[in-house]
C-alpha cells in the first residue's frame, strides 16, 4: 500500500495567542493551507483555554471534533445540544453554531471542512504493552490521514512492520495513505514507566 509518514515535533508546531487562551497547529492539508483564509480540507489543533467562559470563533461550513485532554468543559450550543467533557471525552458539532465554552482546560481539535468525514479516538496503553490498529483499505479513491498526538509516552509506533518511528509527548505523527485494496497494520508500543495515551485522529478526504 502507498502511504507517506510525517514525523511532527512538539518543537516544530507553532502556537499562537486567541481571545480564551493559546491554540497550536499540529496539522493542516494541504500543507501550504492558511487557517485564517479557511482554505484547508482539514486541520488539527490542540487548544488551552485560560478564561472560564468563552465564545468560540464562528466557522461556517466546517464540522467540528473536541476531544478533552486536561480538566473538564461543558458546551452549550444555542439551539442545538449541550454536553459536560471530562478527559478523553468529546463532542461533534457545526462549526456554525454559536457555541459557547465553561471550563478551563487543554483540548484537542479536528475541524472538517465539506466532503471530509473524520473521527477521534482515546487510545490507553498500559505499562510495557501495546495497542495493534488498522488502517482501512481504501479502494474509493479517496485519501485517509491517520494522525496519533502523544500525550504522555515516550512511544514507538511501527508501520506494517517495517518503519519504525520514535514519538515523544507533544509530538503528532501522520499517515497519508493512497486508495489501495489493502491495509496498513499499525502498533503502538509504550517505553514509558507508566501508561501512555494517544488520540487518533482519522480523515477520509
Amino acid at each position: 500500500m502507498s502511504y507517506s509518514i510525517q514525523l511532527i515535533r512538539k518543537n516544530e508546531q507553532t502556537t499562537n495567542e486567541w481571545s480564551g487562551g493559546f491554540t497550536t497547529q499540529l496539522a493542516i492539508y494541504p500543507e501550504d493551507a492558511d487557517y485564517k483564509e479557511r482554505n484547508f480540507k482539514w486541520r488539527i489543533s490542540s487548544a488551552i483555554v485560560e478564561l472560564e467562559e468563552s465564545v468560540f470563533t464562528s466557522l461556517p461550513d466546517i464540522n467540528r471534533l473536541i476531544m478533552v485532554i486536561d480538566g473538564e468543559m461543558t458546551l452549550k450550543h444555542e439551539g442545538h445540544h449541550h454536553v459536560h467533557l471530562k478527559p478523553f471525552e468529546q463532542d461533534r458539532f457545526s462549526g456554525g453554531w454559536t457555541t459557547r465554552s465553561f471550563g478551563k482546560v487543554r483540548d484537542f481539535n479536528l475541524m472538517l471542512s465539506e466532503g471530509c468525514n473524520g473521527d477521534l479516538e482515546a487510545i490507553t496503553v498500559e505499562k510495557g504493552g501495546y495497542h495493534e490498529t488498522v488502517n482501512p483499505n481504501n479502494p474509493i479513491g479517496r485519501q485517509i490521514a491517520e494522525a496519533f498526538y502523544c500525550i504522555t509516552g515516550p512511544l514507538q509506533i511501527t508501520i506494517d512492520d517495517q518503519e519504525a518511528i520514535d514519538v515523544e509527548e507533544g509530538d503528532l505523527l501522520l499517515l497519508n495513505s493512497e486508495p489501495s485494496e489493502t491495509s496498513i497494520s499499525i502498533k503502538i508500543i509504550n517505553k514509558a514507566e507508566a501508561e501512555a495515551n494517544v488520540i487518533r485522529a482519522s480523515v477520509i478526504f
